[in-house]
């Protein structure tokens, strides 16, 4: 089995290294633990899908027997971000990132965001010659230029460079994949996600009245409260029954005003999430932004279906399958999908797993063949001497 480099090691003998995918047979995964970096802007106690996937990843790739260091906005000191206070960015992160990534030493590094600490994390890897990977999970362009008008041009601009020097750019859908391809980024390799089945399923208990009294049907919608979600679009939907919202944002105050008849539940975690899906009749997905839709998947699992535009994220999870309607007219793909059985809802999310996602997440990573560690010491020592 080809033995897998440290950063440390790396660094001693440029000369020797070589980048590989992880997905080369050769490397034997399964017999090998890794140590991984991943470096992170969105974390805790943020709560988005990135998050929720990074957490999901980081507890799967430890049960594999792995060890995950992540390096997010905690460990440093923040300011709150412009026009979005819930989120926190890390000041002048460079000098501490370096340090905590050398005191890992890993054997591979994976940029997650392209926030202050992933650009000072690839800074540190391009500097310094070590291989990495990223993703892509975020619109960060089309965001931006919601809340501020700023251009997409430039803002693809600035993803293009970022990604450019990654071995492996890390996608979740393959519209997202081509679209990102078409837009210069290379060729980005899929990493899909999972759904925790046990946690998010069906709950007969809760299909009779609703557990909050609220009048069916019930449509809910999960995520943030931001106007990049468009959750107007189906606040403003003319609807029998009741709406509820769990999610918090920067837009939650306002929509609260304009909307008193609305259900703000505010953020749930755990099994109030979970039974806030299973307790709702249709589940109201009004992004047209989102790269997958994490959530589109929890209330599949809990046997809820699925009302969305047809576009990127509910096509890639939902398509032409019968668990959801996609469409123009949201209030009606709203109405068609109340005629949708549970249990096909149900039976469609088991096709998710966390662990065949971690699975290609590792696939998809950077890591390095390097000589043995007395070979490299042989070399460092030689150099010395010369």
């Amino acid at each position: 089995m080809r033995a897998y480099g440290t950063i440390s090691e790396l660094s001693r003998s440029l000369r020797l290294r070589k980048a590989y995918r992880v997905s080369d047979p050769a490397l034997g995964l399964d017999a090998a633990k890794l140590k991984l970096v991943i470096v992170s802007d969105a974390a805790p106690p943020q709560v988005n899908g990135v998050v929720r996937t990074l957490g999901e990843l980081k507890r799967n790739l430890e049960l594999m027997g792995h060890e995950v260091i992540s390096i997010t906005p905690d460990r440093f000191p923040t300011i709150p971000m412009p026009s979005y206070p819930e989120i926190r960015l890390a000041l002048f992160p460079a000098r501490r990132l370096a340090r905590l990534i050398e005191e890992a030493n890993p054997n591979a590094i994976h940029i997650a965001t392209e926030g202050p600490l992933g650009l000072a994390a690839r800074n540190y890897c391009v500097k310094r010659g070590l291989p990495f990977s990223t993703s892509f999970h975020t619109r960060f362009g089309e965001y931006l230029y919601a809340r501020t008008g700023f251009p997409l041009s430039w803002s693809y601009a600035f993803l293009r460079w970022f990604h450019a020097k990654a071995t492996s750019v890390m996608v979740a859908t393959p519209s997202l994949q081509a679209e990102l391809e078409a837009r210069g980024f290379g060729k980005p390799v899929i990493w899909s996600r999972g759904v925790d089945t046990e946690l998010f399923r069906p709950r007969p208990k809760l299909a009779g009245e609703h557990y909050l009294d609220l009048p069916r049907p019930v449509y809910l919608y999960v995520g943030r409260v931001a106007v990049e979600k468009n959750i107007e679009a189906f606040l403003d939907l003319d609807l029998p029954g009741s709406k509820m919202v769990v999610g918090d944002g920067p837009r939650l105050d306002v929509l609260r005003k304009h909307h008193p008849e609305v259900h703000f539940a505010g953020t749930l975690f755990g099994e109030e999430l979970a039974k806030a899906y299973a307790a709702a009749d249709c589940f109201v997905f009004p992004s047209k932004t989102d790269t997958f839709g994490l959530v589109l998947i929890e209330a599949l699992a809990s046997g809820t279906p699925v009302a969305a535009y047809p576009v990127q994220g509910p096509l890639d999870v939902i398509g032409d399958a019968p668990v959801g309607v996609l469409d123009k007219d949201l209030a009606a793909a709203c109405r068609k999908a109340l005629g949708i059985a549970p249990a096909d809802c149900r039976a469609f999310a088991m096709n998710f797993s966390w662990e065949a996602c971690t699975r290609q997440f590792l696939s998809n990573l950077a890591l390095a063949e390097v000589a043995d560690t007395a070979a490299l010491m042989d070399e460092a020592q030689k150099a010395v001497c010369d």
